[in-house]
């Protein structure tokens, strides 16, 4: 019998200051079997960094032609795309022909370098695309943050960001490698 999910509820209260947004978003976030707590945390990062009315997790690891996050609008405009980890460029170039922006979240500490050394000249190249970078212990102490149920406050300055539980406090630096 296949493992199924693991459903986790969180409550992210937002205060973006650099983009002056604020809100509170109750979601439902599932966690693949594949899928470890980090990855699903940097989701979470990803998904407070780019917050808005549309965006929303997308059935991700389960569907190849979807991202894990998008903001896609009642007409069907895909405004954002945005997928984790080492993506290969085939796929950045559906994901630009589809999407008026797309972000690639990359954590995988040396595995990450390995792949923005050998892809860099190919995709500087390309309009609309941002690539961040996540660094191994800031990707940890997300884990750190995890319980079935979260509730969690965002605040995000000068592209800073600290994410706090009842329990802990944290901060995360971004890398940009990319920005549009």
């Amino acid at each position: 019998m296949a493992k199924s999910a693991t459903i986790f509820k969180l409550e992210l209260q937002i205060s973006d200051l650099d983009r002056a947004y604020y809100q509170t978003h109750d979601l439902t976030i599932a966690c693949h079997p594949s899928e470890t707590e980090q990855r699903m945390m940097v989701r979470v990062l990803a998904f407070a960094l780019y917050a808005s009315e549309h965006l929303s997790f997308t059935k991700g690891l389960c569907v190849d032609d979807e991202p894990e996050i998008w903001d896609k609008d009642y007409s069907d405009v895909i405004h954002t795309w945005i997928d984790l980890g080492q993506v290969d460029e085939k796929r950045i170039k559906k994901a630009l022909g589809r999407a008026k922006q797309v972000v690639i979240f990359t954590y995988a500490g040396n595995k990450s370098q390995t792949w923005w050394s050998q892809n860099q000249s190919k995709l500087e190249a390309y309009k609309n695309l941002s690539i961040i970078h996540i660094i191994p212990d800031e990707v940890e102490a997300l884990s750190a943050l995890v319980s079935r149920t979260m509730n969690l406050q965002c605040t995000i300055q000068d592209g800073e960001i600290w994410l706090s539980s009842p329990e802990q406090n944290i901060n995360i630096l971004p890398i940009i490698w990319k920005k549009e």
